[in-house]
Protein backbone atom coordinates (compact mmCIF):
# COMPACT_ATOMS: atom_id res chain seq x y z
CA UNK A 1 0.00 0.00 0.00
CA UNK A 2 1.07 3.59 -0.90
CA UNK A 3 2.61 5.47 1.68
CA UNK A 4 0.66 8.35 3.26
CA UNK A 5 2.49 11.63 2.41
CA UNK A 6 1.12 15.06 3.59
CA UNK A 7 3.43 17.03 1.45
CA UNK A 8 1.37 19.27 -0.09
CA UNK A 9 3.75 19.79 -3.30
CA UNK A 10 3.94 16.38 -4.30
CA UNK A 11 0.74 14.76 -2.82
CA UNK A 12 -1.78 13.28 -5.42
CA UNK A 13 -4.33 15.93 -5.95
CA UNK A 14 -8.12 16.32 -7.15
CA UNK A 15 -9.45 19.10 -9.32
CA UNK A 16 -12.97 19.51 -9.09
CA UNK A 17 -13.62 23.02 -10.59
CA UNK A 18 -11.90 23.95 -13.75
CA UNK A 19 -12.41 26.14 -16.54
CA UNK A 20 -11.49 25.01 -19.58
CA UNK A 21 -10.85 29.14 -20.68
CA UNK A 22 -10.21 30.31 -17.91
CA UNK A 23 -7.03 27.73 -17.38
CA UNK A 24 -5.35 28.33 -21.11
CA UNK A 25 -1.33 28.79 -20.93
CA UNK A 26 0.20 31.45 -21.92
CA UNK A 27 1.70 29.92 -24.77
CA UNK A 28 -1.59 27.85 -25.68
CA UNK A 29 -3.30 31.20 -26.71
CA UNK A 30 0.06 32.79 -28.21
CA UNK A 31 -0.06 29.85 -30.63
CA UNK A 32 -3.30 28.76 -30.99
CA UNK A 33 -4.12 33.32 -31.78
CA UNK A 34 -1.08 33.74 -33.51
CA UNK A 35 -0.29 36.50 -31.03
CA UNK A 36 3.35 38.03 -30.96
CA UNK A 37 2.33 39.99 -28.08
CA UNK A 38 -0.14 38.79 -25.69
CA UNK A 39 -1.44 41.57 -23.16
CA UNK A 40 -1.46 39.47 -20.20
CA UNK A 41 -4.11 42.13 -18.64
CA UNK A 42 -6.54 40.87 -21.09
CA UNK A 43 -6.42 37.30 -19.45
CA UNK A 44 -5.44 37.69 -15.89
CA UNK A 45 -7.72 39.28 -12.77
CA UNK A 46 -6.43 42.83 -12.10
CA UNK A 47 -5.26 42.87 -8.45
CA UNK A 48 -7.69 45.28 -7.37
CA UNK A 49 -10.60 43.19 -8.86
CA UNK A 50 -13.62 44.55 -7.55
CA UNK A 51 -16.31 42.14 -8.43
CA UNK A 52 -17.42 38.44 -9.86
CA UNK A 53 -18.34 40.18 -12.94
CA UNK A 54 -14.76 42.34 -13.79
CA UNK A 55 -13.51 38.86 -13.41
CA UNK A 56 -15.00 37.55 -15.69
CA UNK A 57 -14.50 40.14 -18.51
CA UNK A 58 -11.00 37.88 -18.31
CA UNK A 59 -12.63 35.52 -20.56
CA UNK A 60 -13.06 36.76 -24.31
CA UNK A 61 -9.46 36.28 -25.22
CA UNK A 62 -9.61 32.70 -24.54
CA UNK A 63 -12.52 31.51 -25.81
CA UNK A 64 -11.67 33.21 -29.23
CA UNK A 65 -9.46 30.71 -29.05
CA UNK A 66 -11.90 27.53 -28.36
CA UNK A 67 -13.50 27.68 -32.22
CA UNK A 68 -11.81 25.07 -34.09
CA UNK A 69 -12.18 20.87 -33.14
CA UNK A 70 -8.10 20.81 -33.15
CA UNK A 71 -7.90 23.94 -30.99
CA UNK A 72 -10.44 22.61 -28.35
CA UNK A 73 -8.83 19.48 -28.41
CA UNK A 74 -5.57 20.37 -28.02
CA UNK A 75 -7.12 23.27 -25.01
CA UNK A 76 -8.01 20.20 -23.12
CA UNK A 77 -4.72 18.22 -23.28
CA UNK A 78 -2.67 22.10 -22.47
CA UNK A 79 -4.67 22.30 -19.05
CA UNK A 80 -4.46 18.73 -18.12
CA UNK A 81 -0.28 18.91 -18.87
CA UNK A 82 -0.49 21.80 -16.51
CA UNK A 83 -2.27 19.56 -14.02
CA UNK A 84 0.26 16.37 -14.17
CA UNK A 85 2.88 18.51 -13.83
CA UNK A 86 1.64 19.31 -9.86
CA UNK A 87 0.57 15.34 -9.57
CA UNK A 88 -3.04 15.90 -10.32
CA UNK A 89 -4.49 12.38 -10.87
CA UNK A 90 -7.88 13.37 -11.46
CA UNK A 91 -9.90 16.73 -12.57
CA UNK A 92 -13.00 17.73 -14.02
CA UNK A 93 -13.05 20.42 -16.23
CA UNK A 94 -15.68 22.65 -17.13
CA UNK A 95 -16.55 24.62 -20.31
CA UNK A 96 -19.39 26.10 -22.16
CA UNK A 97 -20.03 24.63 -24.99
CA UNK A 98 -22.35 27.10 -26.83
CA UNK A 99 -19.61 29.34 -26.58
CA UNK A 100 -17.95 27.48 -29.42
CA UNK A 101 -21.04 26.85 -31.29
CA UNK A 102 -20.15 28.98 -34.89
CA UNK A 103 -20.97 27.99 -38.81
CA UNK A 104 -19.05 24.81 -38.94
CA UNK A 105 -19.35 23.29 -35.14
CA UNK A 106 -22.58 22.49 -33.64
CA UNK A 107 -22.58 20.89 -29.93
CA UNK A 108 -22.03 17.18 -30.70
CA UNK A 109 -18.86 18.82 -32.30
CA UNK A 110 -17.61 20.71 -29.90
CA UNK A 111 -18.50 18.13 -26.83
CA UNK A 112 -16.52 15.17 -28.95
CA UNK A 113 -13.23 17.47 -29.57
CA UNK A 114 -12.89 18.40 -25.83
CA UNK A 115 -13.94 14.50 -25.42
CA UNK A 116 -11.23 13.44 -27.46
CA UNK A 117 -8.61 15.77 -26.09
CA UNK A 118 -9.55 14.17 -22.62
CA UNK A 119 -8.22 10.70 -23.74
CA UNK A 120 -5.22 12.34 -25.86
CA UNK A 121 -4.44 13.64 -22.46
CA UNK A 122 -5.07 10.54 -20.45
CA UNK A 123 -2.64 8.45 -22.53
CA UNK A 124 -0.01 10.98 -21.99
CA UNK A 125 -0.09 12.32 -18.61
CA UNK A 126 -2.04 9.56 -16.98
CA UNK A 127 -5.01 11.65 -15.34
CA UNK A 128 -8.08 10.74 -14.98
CA UNK A 129 -10.05 13.59 -16.59
CA UNK A 130 -14.05 14.21 -17.16
CA UNK A 131 -16.13 17.18 -18.39
CA UNK A 132 -18.73 19.09 -16.91
CA UNK A 133 -20.77 21.06 -19.67
CA UNK A 134 -21.81 24.30 -18.64
CA UNK A 135 -24.91 25.88 -19.08
CA UNK A 136 -24.60 30.39 -19.38
CA UNK A 137 -27.03 32.50 -17.06
CA UNK A 138 -27.05 35.20 -20.27
CA UNK A 139 -28.02 32.68 -22.48
CA UNK A 140 -31.98 31.63 -23.07
CA UNK A 141 -33.55 28.70 -21.44
CA UNK A 142 -33.81 26.95 -25.11
CA UNK A 143 -30.23 27.21 -25.25
CA UNK A 144 -29.21 25.94 -22.09
CA UNK A 145 -31.96 22.94 -22.89
CA UNK A 146 -29.77 22.31 -25.54
CA UNK A 147 -26.24 21.76 -23.64
CA UNK A 148 -28.46 19.80 -20.94
CA UNK A 149 -29.24 17.37 -23.68
CA UNK A 150 -26.06 17.11 -25.22
CA UNK A 151 -24.80 16.67 -21.70
CA UNK A 152 -26.77 13.56 -21.16
CA UNK A 153 -25.90 12.42 -25.24
CA UNK A 154 -22.42 12.21 -23.90
CA UNK A 155 -22.77 10.89 -19.93
CA UNK A 156 -20.43 8.42 -19.31
CA UNK A 157 -18.21 8.72 -22.31
CA UNK A 158 -16.43 11.58 -20.96
CA UNK A 159 -19.33 13.74 -19.59
CA UNK A 160 -19.93 13.63 -15.61
CA UNK A 161 -22.53 16.62 -15.18
CA UNK A 162 -23.97 19.85 -15.82
CA UNK A 163 -23.52 23.17 -14.61
CA UNK A 164 -24.53 26.62 -14.58
CA UNK A 165 -21.85 29.15 -14.70
CA UNK A 166 -21.85 33.20 -15.24
CA UNK A 167 -22.72 36.35 -13.67
CA UNK A 168 -24.89 35.37 -10.45
CA UNK A 169 -25.79 38.30 -9.11
CA UNK A 170 -27.33 39.25 -12.57
CA UNK A 171 -29.42 36.13 -13.08
CA UNK A 172 -29.82 34.85 -10.16
CA UNK A 173 -31.43 30.52 -9.96
CA UNK A 174 -34.59 31.63 -9.63
CA UNK A 175 -34.28 32.17 -13.46
CA UNK A 176 -33.47 28.55 -14.06
CA UNK A 177 -36.07 26.10 -12.50
CA UNK A 178 -37.08 25.01 -15.85
CA UNK A 179 -33.48 24.01 -16.77
CA UNK A 180 -32.52 21.73 -13.39
CA UNK A 181 -36.29 20.21 -13.81
CA UNK A 182 -35.65 18.80 -17.25
CA UNK A 183 -32.00 18.04 -15.88
CA UNK A 184 -33.71 15.83 -13.01
CA UNK A 185 -36.10 14.47 -15.76
CA UNK A 186 -32.72 13.59 -17.89
CA UNK A 187 -31.24 11.95 -14.43
CA UNK A 188 -28.15 14.23 -14.92
CA UNK A 189 -26.12 15.32 -12.29
CA UNK A 190 -25.45 18.63 -11.75
CA UNK A 191 -23.13 21.27 -9.73
CA UNK A 192 -24.43 25.31 -9.60
CA UNK A 193 -22.04 27.72 -9.37
CA UNK A 194 -24.06 29.43 -5.93
CA UNK A 195 -23.04 31.65 -3.23
CA UNK A 196 -20.29 33.00 -4.72
CA UNK A 197 -21.81 36.59 -4.74
CA UNK A 198 -23.04 36.61 -1.02
CA UNK A 199 -26.97 35.18 -1.79
CA UNK A 200 -27.55 31.69 0.55
CA UNK A 201 -30.77 31.87 -1.23
CA UNK A 202 -29.01 30.98 -4.09
CA UNK A 203 -27.43 27.77 -2.38
CA UNK A 204 -30.59 26.91 -1.33
CA UNK A 205 -32.53 26.90 -4.35
CA UNK A 206 -29.37 24.86 -5.87
CA UNK A 207 -30.54 22.64 -2.55
CA UNK A 208 -33.92 22.62 -3.62
CA UNK A 209 -33.12 21.78 -7.50
CA UNK A 210 -31.49 18.85 -6.83
CA UNK A 211 -27.92 19.87 -7.13
CA UNK A 212 -25.47 17.55 -5.70
CA UNK A 213 -22.48 20.20 -5.52
CA UNK A 214 -22.20 23.54 -4.64
CA UNK A 215 -19.36 25.70 -6.89
CA UNK A 216 -17.96 27.45 -4.26
CA UNK A 217 -20.67 28.61 -1.74
CA UNK A 218 -19.69 30.83 0.24
CA UNK A 219 -22.27 31.98 1.62
CA UNK A 220 -23.36 29.29 3.22
CA UNK A 221 -21.70 30.16 6.31
CA UNK A 222 -24.28 33.03 7.07
CA UNK A 223 -26.80 30.53 7.80
CA UNK A 224 -26.36 27.76 9.99
CA UNK A 225 -29.52 25.81 9.00
CA UNK A 226 -28.57 25.86 5.27
CA UNK A 227 -24.69 24.49 6.08
CA UNK A 228 -26.69 21.40 8.18
CA UNK A 229 -29.04 20.64 5.87
CA UNK A 230 -26.38 20.51 3.33
CA UNK A 231 -24.03 18.71 5.63
CA UNK A 232 -27.05 16.05 5.71
CA UNK A 233 -27.66 15.62 2.98
CA UNK A 234 -23.69 15.03 1.82
CA UNK A 235 -23.60 18.07 -0.52
CA UNK A 236 -20.24 18.79 -1.87
CA UNK A 237 -18.91 22.29 -1.91
CA UNK A 238 -16.11 23.27 -4.95
CA UNK A 239 -14.27 26.28 -2.95
CA UNK A 240 -11.53 28.30 -4.98
CA UNK A 241 -9.85 30.81 -2.70
CA UNK A 242 -7.73 32.41 -4.80
CA UNK A 243 -10.76 33.26 -7.20
CA UNK A 244 -12.76 33.72 -4.18
CA UNK A 245 -10.77 37.00 -2.80
CA UNK A 246 -10.28 38.24 -6.50
CA UNK A 247 -14.03 37.92 -7.17
CA UNK A 248 -14.53 39.97 -3.21
CA UNK A 249 -16.55 36.65 -1.93
CA UNK A 250 -14.74 37.45 0.55
CA UNK A 251 -12.37 40.01 1.89
CA UNK A 252 -10.03 38.58 4.48
CA UNK A 253 -8.53 35.30 5.47
CA UNK A 254 -10.47 35.27 8.72
CA UNK A 255 -13.99 35.15 7.02
CA UNK A 256 -12.81 32.83 4.62
CA UNK A 257 -15.29 29.60 5.52
CA UNK A 258 -13.07 26.66 4.77
CA UNK A 259 -11.80 26.06 8.32
CA UNK A 260 -15.54 25.96 9.21
CA UNK A 261 -17.37 24.35 7.15
CA UNK A 262 -14.40 21.07 7.71
CA UNK A 263 -15.30 21.46 11.28
CA UNK A 264 -19.30 21.29 10.70
CA UNK A 265 -18.34 18.28 8.63
CA UNK A 266 -19.71 19.28 5.52
CA UNK A 267 -17.40 17.72 2.54
CA UNK A 268 -15.63 20.76 1.38
CA UNK A 269 -12.77 20.98 -1.30
CA UNK A 270 -9.98 22.98 -2.74
CA UNK A 271 -9.74 24.01 -6.32
CA UNK A 272 -7.92 26.09 -9.06
CA UNK A 273 -10.99 27.74 -10.73
CA UNK A 274 -9.16 29.47 -13.55
CA UNK A 275 -5.51 28.68 -13.16
CA UNK A 276 -4.42 31.56 -15.54
CA UNK A 277 -7.36 33.90 -15.01
CA UNK A 278 -6.09 33.74 -11.33
CA UNK A 279 -2.66 33.09 -11.64
CA UNK A 280 -2.86 30.06 -9.47
CA UNK A 281 -2.16 26.17 -9.83
CA UNK A 282 -3.63 24.03 -6.83
CA UNK A 283 -0.29 23.77 -5.17
CA UNK A 284 -0.85 27.37 -4.57
CA UNK A 285 -4.32 26.75 -3.26
CA UNK A 286 -3.16 24.06 -0.86
CA UNK A 287 -0.32 26.18 0.23
CA UNK A 288 -2.65 29.37 0.56
CA UNK A 289 -5.04 27.05 2.82
CA UNK A 290 -1.85 26.10 5.00
CA UNK A 291 -0.50 29.98 5.76
CA UNK A 292 -3.83 31.38 6.34
CA UNK A 293 -6.82 29.81 6.03
CA UNK A 294 -6.00 27.64 9.28
CA UNK A 295 -5.86 24.44 7.34
CA UNK A 296 -3.33 21.81 9.22
CA UNK A 297 -1.35 19.34 7.23
CA UNK A 298 -3.70 16.47 8.26
CA UNK A 299 -6.35 18.24 6.72
CA UNK A 300 -4.81 17.49 3.56
CA UNK A 301 -6.27 13.69 3.57
CA UNK A 302 -9.79 14.98 4.72
CA UNK A 303 -9.56 17.53 1.70
CA UNK A 304 -8.64 14.64 -0.69
CA UNK A 305 -10.86 11.97 0.72
CA UNK A 306 -13.74 15.11 0.68
CA UNK A 307 -12.70 15.61 -3.48
CA UNK A 308 -13.05 11.79 -4.05
CA UNK A 309 -16.28 11.11 -2.30
CA UNK A 310 -18.06 13.80 -4.15
CA UNK A 311 -16.32 13.56 -7.66
CA UNK A 312 -19.09 12.43 -10.33
CA UNK A 313 -16.42 9.74 -10.95
CA UNK A 314 -17.59 6.35 -11.63
CA UNK A 315 -16.52 4.09 -8.65
CA UNK A 316 -13.83 1.90 -10.01
CA UNK A 317 -11.39 5.55 -10.43
CA UNK A 318 -12.57 6.79 -7.01
CA UNK A 319 -11.44 3.31 -5.75
CA UNK A 320 -8.04 3.68 -7.57
CA UNK A 321 -7.96 7.45 -6.34
CA UNK A 322 -8.79 6.31 -2.55
CA UNK A 323 -5.70 3.74 -3.41
CA UNK A 324 -3.14 6.81 -3.88
CA UNK A 325 -3.66 7.96 -0.82
CA UNK A 326 -5.29 5.87 2.23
Amino acid sequence: MSAINYDYISMPKIDLHCHLDGSLSLSFLANTLNLKDLDIHKIQAPTDCQSLAEYLTCFDLPVSALQEKEHIRDAVIDVVRQAAGENVRYMEIRFAPALSVNGHLDLQDVVQSAIYGCQKAFDKYGVFTNLILCAMRHHSLAQNLLVARCAREFLGYGVCALDLAGDEAGHPNEEFASLFEEARRLSLPFTIHSGECGSERNIALALAYGAKRIGHGIAAIKDHSLLTACRKANIGFELCPTSNFQTKAVTDTTSYPLRAFLDAGVLATVNTDNRTVSDTTLTKEYEFALEHLQIKKEDLRTLYQNSVEISFADDSVKHQLLYLMP
